[in-house]
């Protein structure tokens, strides 16, 4: 393909160029390839055999005795068919029966974007960071407040999502672009994010329209026949139940719509103990795991073998204000439990990066890591909201993108295998013979041999002595944070788009447009 057969817009540089930062005095982002990252340590389970096995009996009382409200007249048809206990809206599911169909759900499977070198592997072992995905508002640095997410700030940061190599798949909207009208509001998005990123693709489950018009342009854009785009998952969507106990209309029409068409999907309930779930942080995962079950067994019934994969989002709240709180304990150990229990019925799991700060400061920082360590713990596949996240999913941050991005850089050197390696050359007996008691490691050739990949400073942190690190001028995080979100915007370039796949997906726009998009109402 050449430049006269592509799309782009703007420019895009990375990969350690100096030039245009040193001149501004800023830092170069210095970043890793894109890899898929192979979560070496095996997960945390705190949950002992016989406790699995009660929490298991729980979830399957909770789906036999108490039921699930599907609000979808449609959903609640297929579930009768499939042999559930219906009365009106509460359907009621037999352990055995949602242990078969949950079994023919499958235990690993793959999203392909456009950009097939950027294909995630699901249930094999690897971990998967996602940007920041629906918060309304948007953390304006200049101003020192949040402000009404719009379509600018939207594009903003999902050329952060797609900059950034440790960002592997791009999630919801980064930030609800409410300049846009609501009927025709998913068209320009997804139009924005398919032009903008070629990363894995999430369209969300909110009615008809929304998800047949989300299917039919990543179908476009990946320039596929529809029967290449059914026969593997081409992209994905997350819905949420309405917990306690229901799973509402618009979100499952949308689920029951990608199943058909054999497209990933993700169940999350969003449990929160002593609100929404019982204040037990067991009784809360209970209940998440009836709730996200549920949902799988509606996918199976729909289509056997519909990838599907549970998420969790059980965190606690502060008794005396409501207020939810994330990065906490409790919230680790949910991770944890969820992660295990997924293990226990075979399917993915999808967890997130979160936390409860209103600013990007060192409480953000401290709680995303906790939340962030809680994936790798539990055996996450997916992490959701892994950069840019604020004020428990109410504010984007591009300054809080970028820092979170650091911290995801070092997860990903973490996890590289050269740091763990035992063979005889890394053991390094040889090398300590060489230099003895008196001497150092700087200059010998095993040290020099290994100069480019035996360390690399972040993009942020100043490991220097405190008298260099003055005589840079170090100044605040956030504010250096935001000197290199304005750096990238001005660098970034799209990734190539054939001109003809680009004047169809157009064109589909304006004809969906014209048409009137979606409703605004359920």
């Amino acid at each position: 393909m050449t430049q006269s057969e592509t799309v782009t817009t703007g420019r895009r540089r990375g990969g350690g160029r100096r030039g245009t930062a040193a001149r501004r005095g800023l830092q170069a982002v210095e970043q890793a390839p894109w890899v898929k990252i192979k979560n070496r340590d095996r997960p945390t389970e705190p949950l002992r055999p016989e406790e699995v096995e009660r929490v298991h009996d729980a979830t399957m009382r909770v789906l036999e005795e108490i039921g699930i409200e599907f609000l979808n007249p449609e959903a609640v048809k297929v579930l009768k068919e499939a042999g559930c206990e219906v009365r009106g809206e509460n359907v009621r599911m037999d352990r055995e029966l949602v242990m078969e169909l949950v079994g023919k759900a499958p235990d690993s499977f793959t999203v392909t974007p456009r950009n097939p070198d950027r294909q995630i592997s699901l249930g094999t072992g690897h971990i998967y960071f996602g940007n920041v995905s629906s918060p309304p508002n948007y953390w304006d640095m200049e101003i020192g407040r949040k402000v009404p997410g719009t379509r600018e700030f939207f594009r903003n940061l999902l050329k952060l999502s797609q900059y950034f190599n440790v960002i592997h798949f791009c999630g919801g909207y980064p930030v609800e672009p409410v300049d846009l009208h609501p009927r025709v509001r998913h068209l320009d998005a997804v139009h924005d994010k398919l032009l903008l990123s070629d990363k894995a693709m999430h369209v969300y489950s909110l009615g008809k329209e929304r998800v047949e018009d989300g299917m039919e342009m990543v179908r476009i854009a990946n320039g596929l026949s529809h029967e290449e785009f059914e026969a593997s998952p081409r992209m994905y969507t997350n819905i949420n139940s309405t917990s306690p106990l229901k799973h509402d209309h618009p979100m499952l029409d949308g689920w029951m719509r990608m199943a058909a068409r054999g497209q990933a999907l993700v169940v999350t309930p969003f449990t929160l103990a002593g609100a929404m779930a019982p204040v037990t942080m067991s009784g809360a995962v209970v209940q998440s795991l009836a709730e996200a079950l549920a949902a799988v067994v509606l996918a199976q019934a729909v289509r056997p073998g519909a990838p599907c994969m549970i998420g969790t989002f059980t965190s606690n709240v502060d008794m005396k204000t409501g207020a939810p709180a994330f990065g906490t304990p409790e919230y680790m150990r949910a991770t944890q439990i969820t992660g295990q229990m997924a293990r226990f019925y075979g399917l993915p799991m999808r967890s997130s990066g979160v936390c409860a700060a209103n600013v990007p400061d060192g409480q953000s920082m401290w709680e995303t890591e906790h939340s962030l360590w809680a994936a790798i713990q539990s055996g996450t596949d997916m992490v959701y909201h892994a950069a840019g996240w604020l004020e428990g999913g109410l504010i984007a941050s591009p300054e809080k993108f970028i820092m979170d991005c650091e911290v995801l850089s070092q997860i990903q050197r973490y996890m590289e295998p050269e740091v763990c390696d035992v063979s005889d050359d890394s053991l390094a007996v040889e090398a300590m013979r060489e230099v003895g008691p008196n001497g150092h490691f700087f200059g010998i050739q095993h040290t020099q041999d290994r100069y480019e990949t035996a360390f690399h400073q972040p993009f942020l942190s100043d490991w220097k002595n405190y008298e260099a690190w003055e005589a840079a001028g170090a100044i605040w995080t956030p504010e250096r944070a935001h000197g290199i979100y304005k750096q990238i915007l001005n660098e970034f370039e799209a990734p190539p788009l054939d001109v003809a796949i680009a004047e169809e997906l157009a064109a589909f726009v304006d004809k969906r447009k014209e048409e009137g998009g979606a409703p605004t109402d359920f």
